[in-house]
């Protein structure tokens, strides 16, 4: 029942276990992409995440996409690799083509980021991580280390479901 601006529309979602996120897809076997939208609570102060682990189940390895407050209202997305538990957030090209590159926004208490990803491997089983933390002083500061901060990890099918 989720609305979006602009016309956009996706063909699943999934409500994710944790965080009070859910995930909306269309996925294009012609060229092995997802069209999606991640949103997730957060009051306007804080930030989200989502991203895909190539490599492996779990934070380190990942390559995400974060969204945050930016300049004049607007939301910005940092995207990034997390190649250790404790990572520096530099702006970084992921190891996946983004054919679509990120843009998101906030609005009525969630964050929505919006992008195309080339599936890695070009496989439609991936795993999936995301995440929501605060800032401070407009910096991004690390999440929670307990409770649902830690089980925000799932094996996502982009065919299926």
């Amino acid at each position: 029942n989720a609305t979006f601006p602009a016309g956009r529309s996706f063909a699943r979602c999934n409500t994710l276990p944790v965080l009070g996120a859910s995930l909306y897809w269309t996925y294009h076997a012609a060229n092995g992409t997802a069209e999606l939208a991640f949103r997730a609570q957060s009051d306007a102060t804080g930030w989200v995440a989502w991203g895909i682990n190539p490599g492996g189940a779990g934070m380190a390895g990942s390559n995400v996409f974060v969204a945050s407050p930016g300049g004049g209202g607007a939301v910005s997305v940092l995207t990034t690799i997390l190649r250790t538990t404790s990572p520096a957030l530099d702006n970084t090209t992921l190891s996946f083509a983004v054919p679509v590159p990120p843009t998101a926004e906030y609005a009525a208490g969630a964050y929505t980021i919006y992008v195309t990803v080339a599936l890695p491997g070009n496989s439609t089983q991936q795993n999936t991580v995301w995440q929501a933390g605060p800032l401070s002083g407009g910096a991004i500061m690390a999440h929670r280390m307990s409770g649902p901060n830690l089980q925000s990890v799932k094996r996502q099918d982009f065919l299926s479901g």
